[in-house]
């Protein structure tokens, strides 16, 4: 894990992450526990796709889910809960 102390960034700007970014992603340190990351833009677009590929996937499911009759419909929120509680058992 690429790592940086806060106050390097503050003592020298955002310069002080440019060597480190061309081997990833980097973690900067406040107070001794990561608190940011900084990454390229390029990186943060992946992550972003790969965030809403994974939603389409879980959606997609859902609906095969629904078209095979692998769902129930309760009345209300409280009969769900009861469902869950004795599923439980």
């Amino acid at each position: 894990m690429n790592t940086i102390p806060a106050q390097e960034i503050k003592r020298r700007g955002i310069a002080a992450v440019d060597g480190l970014i061309s081997q990833g992603d980097v973690h900067v340190i406040r107070n001794n526990r990561p608190e940011y990351v900084v990454l390229t833009e390029a990186r943060y677009q992946e992550l972003v796709a790969e965030a809403e590929e994974a939603y389409m996937a879980r959606v997609k499911a859902s609906l095969e889910d629904v078209k095979a009759g692998r769902v129930r419909q309760f009345a209300s929120a409280d009969e769900l809960l009861q469902t869950l509680d004795h599923d439980g058992d």
